[in-house]
């Protein structure tokens, strides 16, 4: 299997993994508190990245000082930006939250060209503007909000681009579940003093449920993305993040019974379209 092609299904199984990461984090509740919600989402995932690498015989140090140094980093920027993703969620329309985090892949772009020298070719504009396009018809944002949420998230898209890029640049250093694991051990370390200080909640079955859920799925999604950018460059697969937004509402329409309108199969088609179209520049026209 050819190593581009590798890396777009991976991120095409990242983008499921965080689309059902999504909908477990949705249905818990909004008693239970943002921190809350990550350290769970955290803990979990680092319990099951830790079975795997025993499983695999891969060990959870870092191979090198100067990896340690950018896991800590892309845990930090990483967690900056969950962290201010959910606070979006929770002050802005879903819509509008969605749509301003799932402009991190440009930034990946912007970053992976600035930091890693990687090249970007001037035609792979046109399955961005064609996905963007999908996007808003699919997510169809109002931007009627206060300005300090929407800020808020805006940067989330900022970090989570720097965490992606991040992951590129460790791709030759560290195995993707290294990168994982302590991405969730920080995260979920980081997130117990404020979770205590707001007020912990005693889960349900169902809130505990879905909260292990998301923490499973988003597992899923962070070990797919990890392999994604260690067989791809980052601005040939990022743009396969935003499949996350079909997945969801097919999600949506199963599990919830919200039926998609006339405007999200539109943009289903224009993202499927962009996904085709980036596909075969980066296979057949870049590459030449």
């Amino acid at each position: 299997m050819d190593n581009k092609f590798r890396g777009a299904v991976y991120m095409c199984v990242s983008a499921l993994g965080m689309a059902l990461m999504a909908a477990c984090v949705k249905m818990v509740g909004t008693d239970v508190s943002t921190f809350q919600k990550l350290f769970f989402r955290n803990i979990v995932n680092a319990l099951v990245v830790l079975v795997s690498m025993s499983r695999m015989g891969i060990s959870v140090m870092p191979k090198s000082k100067r990896s340690a140094k950018f896991i800590f980093y892309r845990s930090i920027v990483g967690l900056t930006g969950a962290t201010c993703f959910f606070y979006a969620i929770s002050n802005l329309p879903l819509a509008d939250s969605n749509m301003l985090n799932k402009l991190s892949p440009f930034f990946v772009m912007i970053f992976a060209c600035i930091f890693l020298k990687e090249k970007f070719h001037r035609i792979q504009i046109i399955p961005l503007l064609m996905v963007f396009t999908g996007a808003v018809l699919v997510i169809k944002p109002t931007f009627n909000v206060e300005i300090y949420p929407a800020l808020i998230g805006f940067i989330s898209a900022v970090f989570a681009g720097g965490a992606y890029t991040l992951i590129r640049y460790l791709r030759t250093m560290e195995e993707p579940n290294t990168i994982v694991f302590w991405f969730a051990v920080i995260s979920f370390v980081f997130m117990f003093p404020p979770m205590m200080v707001t007020g912990f909640v005693v889960p349900d079955m169902k809130q505990l449920i879905f909260l292990i859920g998301s923490g499973v799925f988003a597992t899923v999604g962070q070990v797919a993305i990890s392999y994604a950018y260690k067989y791809a460059p980052a601005n040939e697969v990022s743009i396969y993040q935003y499949l996350s937004i079909i997945f969801s509402a097919l999600i949506g329409g199963v599990v919830l019974g919200e039926i998609p309108d006339i405007y999200s199969i539109f943009g289903g088609v224009f993202i499927m379209g962009a996904a085709l179209i980036n596909f075969y520049i980066t296979n057949r026209v870049v590459a030449k």
